[in-house]
């Protein structure tokens, strides 16, 4: 940015026709052949420094970023309760653990399903991790479908049941259809009855509603996005990359 500074200082000295101070110097004050000239000098500066556009854009982009991690910060404040202890979705891990990773998926997402093994790991051998669940399925019929599944299995017949479920259709790379739900159901021994019951009530309605609403109010609109801590990781990331966040998370607690 000095550099740009000093190309702007450049063009003004050059315009030997102003009459007022540098330290007064106002671009609106220029003639058309002022500006001309001023202009050119600039843009032959920037020519022959192209790094100096490089470094401008580097402070904006670091700008940009800074300016959403605030932004970010303000929503997860906003919505705290809603995100780390809504009192419905699904928490696993360890309850007790000293960091939260909540993560927004669906069922029918590639980059989900890419990163399945990779949470299943996180979670499983740093032993200090609670997990939370959110669906939220954006990806058409099939996604919903699937989700209204997990959760009145979850409603109907407990955690542990549903995280079968959920692993499965984690798992699962064909279509999601009543016919291969009800083939699930068997397989996994789950009263498939009751969840079929279960699968179209306002309660489940609730549940997704709520969760759509909070990823709006989060700007959510792709899967996976996670909340690790008060980080947000907004797409696929590799289990290496999660433990270092993690990592993080706990050397800024101390």
């Amino acid at each position: 940015m000095l550099r740009l500074t000093a190309a702007l200082t450049t063009g003004m000295l050059a315009l030997g026709a102003l009459a007022a101070p540098l330290q007064a110097f106002e671009i609106e004050a220029m003639t058309p052949d002022e500006r001309t000239i001023f202009r050119s000098e600039i843009r032959d500066y920037l020519l022959e420094n192209p790094d100096v556009l490089m470094e401008a854009i580097a402070v904006l982009e670091q700008q940009r970023v800074a300016q959403g991690a605030v932004a970010e910060k303000a929503m997860l404040e906003q919505n705290r309760q809603a995100i780390f202890e809504d009192g419905f979705s699904f928490v696993g891990g360890n309850p007790d653990g000293d960091v939260t990773v909540v993560e927004f998926l669906d069922y029918k997402c590639g980059y989900c399903k890419r990163a399945f093994p990779a949470v299943e790991d996180l979670v499983n051998t740093d032993g200090n991790i609670r997990f939370v669940v959110k669906e939220f399925p954006i990806l058409g019929d099939q996604s919903t479908l699937a989700a209204r599944y997990a959760i009145a299995t979850k409603i109907t017949q407990g955690d542990d049941a549903y995280k079968k479920a959920h692993d499965s259709l984690m798992t699962h790379s064909g279509n999601v259809s009543e016919p291969f739900l009800a083939r699930l159901s068997k397989t996994l021994e789950l009263d498939h009855d009751a969840i079929v019951a279960e699968m179209d009530s306002d309660e489940v309605t609730r549940v997704i509603d709520t969760n759509r609403a909070l990823g709006q109010a989060l700007q959510i609109q792709g899967t996976p996005t996670f909340i690790m801590g008060e980080t947000f990781v907004r797409g696929y990331v590799e289990l290496d990359q999660m433990m270092a966040i993690i990592d993080s998370i706990r050397a800024e607690k101390g």
